[in-house]
């Protein structure tokens, strides 16, 4: 069952809202959070949650004890919960808890390889592509952690983007029909943590499974915003890895979570071993454990555990339709208040009808992006991101950095660097937030060599 909530609802239930910041002035104010994407504040129930649970806490899997027993049952409990959260199988799924999302996917990527090697090795399949690089197809709009892991056990192969930043379907299908029978995997963003765009996962799944691929759906920036369905195994438009962050949906304590079929986890060895990964050990030979357990080395993180099932508990009863309806509102409330200011360079807002999550990227013209953050920092409170946002491809596309451009960079890398300034929404951001954040920009864009002037000392001017 949903609920409806106000805003001052919302609001209510997120700590540090109200929490006061220091201009450059002096003057102390209320802070406005625009930097959701790169992680969010605790929700109130989750830190009740943690505060109750921390008398129990206790070691998992490891003694026989009233507190050791609570904790074990707590840690297993929260994997149905959060299967039941993304519409995840209880019977072929396995939810194994990491750090991050960062995490989840280099240890997708280091089990696929153990698996490819394997497969050439056992001389199965006899022919010439057997003894060829496996392709995983990622895409030009991926956040660096679905993308560097790939590249040093396969042949990364990039789905196009177009000059909005939007996806090519058409290039996705041109890249499974030219590598057939060699792509094993695609593995695609849900949501750009630069333009906010919603990738159409379910029809991508559609095309990778009709060609004998899975798919990995990076969920960090979609499952905090919006309802999010794994689909049935029966069906072609099952979701075959899913990886998302606590940090990002209100659950600090550094927890991540990967989602894949059972089968998948059952062979191979772990990427870390140690304490917990094993069933027997001898000097000369090591049996593993089943999974998840042998994927979770050492004492796993219950506290965030904990932490993230609070938040799934809290965004349920919120309704997540309810979200997505609430800050899509406040995203279309920022791009027509932007476009109404000249010096307002604004990326990837042309197509009205596209899906997509609460991000807006822009720039001011004549003031670095770096710049500007701080401006809006020190004059009003605001915090947002500025930068490439650990895409620094997609960035370059989005910008039209020339070749010559990213060659500089990469010759200097510790340099100024292109990049945008992104506003990024969460469930308890207001449309007041957002007039007053219009409102300092125009500011800024009118008089903006005076802000440049007072701040000078700091940056250089793009």
């Amino acid at each position: 069952m949903n609920f409806t909530f106000s805003k001052m609802d919302f609001r209510n239930l997120v700590v540090g809202i109200d929490t006061p910041v220091v201009l450059r002035s002096g003057k102390t104010i209320k802070g406005i959070n625009f930097d959701n994407a790169a992680t969010t504040p605790p929700l109130i129930k989750v830190i009740e949650e943690i505060n109750s649970f921390a008398p129990y806490y206790s070691s998992i899997h490891r003694g026989g004890g009233y507190k050791a027993k609570i904790s074990s049952d707590k840690y297993e409990e929260a994997r149905n919960t959060v299967l039941k959260f993304v519409g995840g199988n209880p019977n072929k799924d396995l939810v194994i808890f990491v750090q991050n999302a960062t995490a989840a996917i280099n240890k997708v990527a280091h089990r696929l390889a153990q698996q490819a090697e394997e497969y050439i090795n056992s001389g199965s399949k006899k022919n010439n592509k057997s003894m060829e690089k496996m392709v995983v197809l990622a895409t030009s709009m991926e956040h660096h952690s679905n993308d560097l892991p790939w590249r040093n056990n396969y042949e990364v192969k990039y789905i196009e983007v177009d000059e909005c930043g939007r996806l090519s379907l058409d290039d996705l299908r041109a890249k499974l029909e030219k590598y057939k029978g060699l792509v094993k995997l695609v593995t695609v963003t849900g949501a750009s943590n630069v333009t906010g765009y919603v990738n159409p996962i379910h029809r991508i799944a559609e095309w990778a499974h009709r060609y004998g691929a899975k798919i990995l759906v990076d969920g960090s920036q979609l499952i905090p915003h919006a309802p999010f369905d794994m689909k049935p195994f029966a069906s072609n438009k099952h979701i075959d890895f899913l990886v998302f962050s606590a940090h990002k949906m209100y659950a600090p304590f550094g927890v991540g979570v990967l989602i894949g079929p059972k089968d998948f986890f059952e062979h191979g060895d772990p990427d870390y071993s140690g304490g917990g990964t094993v069933k027997a050990v001898t000097h000369e030979q090591v049996i593993w454990n089943d999974p998840p357990f042998k994927d979770e080395a050492g004492t796993p993180n219950l506290m965030g555990v904990i932490a993230l099932t609070a938040a799934i508990k809290t965004l349920n009863h919120i309704g997540m339709r309810n979200v997505d309806k609430h800050e899509k509102a406040l995203t279309r409330q920022l791009i027509q208040g932007l476009k109404k200011i000249n010096s307002i360079e604004l990326y990837c807002t042309e197509d009205e009808d596209q899906e997509r999550v609460g991000i807006v990227p822009f720039n001011m013209k004549g003031v670095y992006c770096d710049l500007l953050a701080e401006i809006l920092a020190g004059e009003a409170g605001i915090a947002v991101r500025s930068g490439c946002f650990c895409a620094h491809p997609y960035i370059q596309r989005l910008l039209k950095i020339s070749p010559d451009e990213v060659n500089s960079v990469m010759q200097n890398p510790n340099g100024i660097k292109p990049g945008m300034v992104r506003v990024s929404f969460g469930l308890y951001n207001e449309h007041e937030e957002v007039e007053k954040f219009i409102e300092i920009l125009q500011e800024i864009g009118k008089d903006r060599w005076r802000y440049l002037k007072l701040y000078s000392n700091k940056h250089k001017t793009a």
